[in-house]
């Protein structure tokens, strides 16, 4: 970590860090994400370095991480079908992905780790577009997976509710970092 000074440098240590989760069983998870809602727990930084796994939860953490220690401005977002606190359905498949995007030369990156497809670095206009774009991709790849599944579109659509955030707190649930993110929405 001594040696990064660039974004290009951030998203190469990030290959070291797989896509997966620590369940409250300690046992690591990549390729399924197989019972998230009843076993996940968000990991430090730390742990997510110590482990070199993270869903996009702790990779984007610590991406920001990453970008403090350089000195560029980064933003932590989070996309996802909107969940309130009543929401229980521990069998239901997590609707969110978190990214990150960063401000460099008067420019607007997103920077891909997470969703391995698009690993990279991505340049926008502004940072409006960077959101609505990116959203939109995940907004398209879960009206493909009902498809492909044959399931019943969500009464709403497929629309997104997307909110800055601003730490991960470690060993919370997924539906506690959801409602962490859902106390920063914007009324």
């Amino acid at each position: 970590m001594k040696n990064i000074k660039t974004p290009e440098d951030i998203l190469n240590y990030m290959d070291e860090i797989k896509y997966g989760w620590i369940g409250i069983d300690n046992k690591k998870r990549t390729k399924t994400m197989k019972n998230f809602r009843k076993y996940y727990r968000t990991l430090s930084v730390e742990d997510t370095i110590k482990n070199k796994i993270g869903t996009c939860i702790e990779q984007v953490y610590l991406m920001k991480h990453l970008f403090d220690k350089i000195g560029i401005k980064s933003k932590m977002y989070c996309a996802r079908m909107y969940e309130g606190k009543d929401f229980d359905n521990l069998e239901a498949d997590e609707r969110m992905h978190c990214f990150i995007l960063f401000f460099d030369n008067n420019k607007v990156y997103q920077m891909e780790h997470p969703h391995i497809e698009r690993k990279g670095i991505y340049e926008y206009k502004t940072e409006e577009d960077a959101i609505k774009y990116i959203v939109k991709i995940y907004e398209n790849m879960m009206e493909e997976d009902y498809k492909e599944k044959n399931l019943e579109p969500p009464k709403n659509g497929f629309k997104r509710t997307v909110t800055e955030y601003f730490k991960v707190t470690p060993n919370i649930s997924y539906k506690e970092f959801n409602l962490y993110v859902n106390s920063l929405d914007k009324k």
